[in-house]
């Protein structure tokens, strides 16, 4: 379990139980979409390259009785009853028991309902969760909620898993919520911090920290948001459809990208940062050919202005389609390029790199 540290319960709150869990999200700079299972089988090599990042999901589980609470509890019953919130899209939903929830079939916050169905809390709370994540970012917020919500729970329940294992626990909660097939890279940076590669191969994938000065990555880097959502569990599951249906233009593509990823890989590790930008470019420009829908005119417009201020490469962050984008740039054009982003419709959003992965807090 990571650090775990005491909190102060809130002004007029007596509260028997409070954890709170909060996890990275990421900006991926290669290899994307290889790693849902089983893409990148048929890509000898493939690997994922990306970095974790100061905007975070936040989960906090309360247990027992604020005043407002015992005010409304009328029978012990209620101490079973199960409240899910989620504070940045302002959706509630409540459930008499456990197993009312189970019962219900049809969920307003589906993620959190089925990480709760899936840990099986023995006590009823009040389960509550925030992102900094703009709304379609592309830069892995609901992997790093679900992330921060199994370690809260698995905190609470004292279920003792590891993080690799609340890793896969997320991507299948996400698999059931979306319909389509998802993969685990927007998960490791979020349970582990820093710059990874995650090595996608038969059997199983592997996280490796790269060995790259995370000060000068962090000062190479612009995130910005194109002010448009994006839909990657639909371009995902298009370029996943076309591969596994024998399209070779986008087989092409993807081991095209696979190759380009491993060059991201060495060449941030060598410090080279005029070749991670080429390549950087160079995998965005094979990413587009997938599906005319990757990239939009925003988007466009938005690389080359920052291209024309000193970024050295730039890419959609995910699927594409619109969320944000990562910008690779000289730390002495940061002004320029943050000022071209503003002018050609982006905004962008201050991050940096996070070292340590979700951590977890409890006051009891």
């Amino acid at each position: 379990m990571r650090s775990l540290a005491e909190f102060t319960p809130r002004e007029g709150e007596q509260v028997k139980l409070r954890i709170e869990a909060r996890a990275p999200t990421r900006i991926d700079l290669a290899g994307g979409t290889l790693d849902i299972w089983p893409l990148y089988l048929f890509h000898e090599g493939a690997v994922t390259v990306n970095a974790a990042i100061t905007r975070y999901a936040t989960c906090v589980i309360e247990t027992g009785d604020s005043e407002r609470a015992a005010q409304r509890r009328t029978t012990k019953r209620n101490n079973r009853r199960i409240a899910l919130v989620s504070r940045d899209t302002r959706r509630r939903e409540a459930f008499a028991s456990l197993q009312a929830l189970d019962r219900a079939g049809h969920y307003r916050l589906p993620l959190l309902a089925q990480l709760v169905r899936f840990f099986r809390p023995r006590t009823g709370l009040v389960l509550t969760t925030n992102s900094e994540a703009p709304a379609g970012a592309g830069i892995g917020g609901s992997s790093a909620m679900a992330v921060a919500i199994c370690a809260a729970l698995d905190r609470l329940t004292g279920a003792g898993l590891g993080l690799e294992e609340w890793i896969h626990i997320s991507r299948d909660a996400e698999a059931i919520v979306i319909h389509v097939p998802t993969g685990t890279q927007d998960h490791y940076p979020a349970a582990f911090g820093g710059a990874n590669a995650i090595e996608l191969a038969p059997g199983s994938e592997r996280r490796k920290a790269l060995r790259v000065d995370l000060d000068q990555l962090e000062r190479r880097l612009v995130l910005c948001y194109t002010g448009k959502p994006r839909q990657s569990g639909i371009n995902n599951w298009e370029v996943f459809k076309a591969h596994i249906n024998g399209d070779r233009r986008v087989w092409r593509n993807l081991e095209r990208i696979a190759m380009v990823a491993r060059g991201v890989r060495a060449a941030l590790e060598r410090g080279r940062w005029g070749e991670v930008g080429r390549l950087v470019r160079e995998e965005w420009e094979f990413r587009k050919r997938n599906l005319p829908t990757i990239s939009t005119p925003v988007i466009d417009r938005i690389i080359a202005a920052a291209r024309r201020t000193g970024a050295l490469g730039g890419k959609a962050c995910g699927a594409g389609g619109g969320g944000c984008l990562a910008l690779v740039i000289e730390p002495d054009a940061r002004a320029r390029v943050e000022a071209a982003v503003r002018s050609a419709g982006g905004e962008p959003l201050p991050m940096r790199i996070d070292r340590q992965g979700v951590r977890v807090r409890v006051n009891a």
